[in-house]
């Protein structure tokens, strides 16, 4: 594995997703393994992801329209992906499952693909079927790989 001294953000978020992919036994075609790594770039500044309620933002999502509502449900799954994947005790602390952030996450991405056309759509519902798998990859990269099954 890379040290943290090696490469741009861009390079060395691959490689411990890449990392996290094999030791998580989840491995990603280029399309997800290339939108995580661009999930934990957007991110890696957001000092509110934690303290949002993504149950919220999503409702506020419903109420936009066009590629606003595509944007603001990419963001919501997006962040469910980092909360379930990098943050799990947030859970537990909100007294809800891991799976809420899942399946919110997964809904969230559902939608997206929904609203959205031709390679965007396709990606976004790609990225719904093996959301377990990005989050399972997250966990492995916190060496935490028993935490999500694959399976469900």
């Amino acid at each position: 594995m890379h040290t943290l001294t090696q490469g741009a953000a861009a390079e060395l978020y691959q490689a411990l997703v890449r990392d996290g992919a094999r030791r998580g036994g989840c491995p990603l075609d280029e399309a997800s393994e290339s939108y995580l790594v661009f999930v934990l770039l957007r991110h890696q500044r957001d000092g509110m992801l934690l303290a949002r309620t993504q149950a919220l933002e999503w409702l506020h999502a419903q109420e936009c329209f066009g590629r606003a509502r595509a944007d603001a449900l990419r963001d919501v799954g997006d962040r469910c992906l980092l909360i379930a994947g990098l943050y799990p005790a947030l859970a537990e602390r909100r007294r809800v499952s891991l799976d809420y952030f899942v399946d919110l996450g997964r809904g969230a991405y559902r939608d997206v693909a929904a609203a959205s056309r031709d390679a965007y759509g396709d990606l976004f519902a790609q990225l719904a079927a093996g959301y377990r798998e990005l989050v399972r990859v997250l966990h492995a990269i916190r060496g935490d790989v028993d935490a999500v099954h694959p399976a469900h």
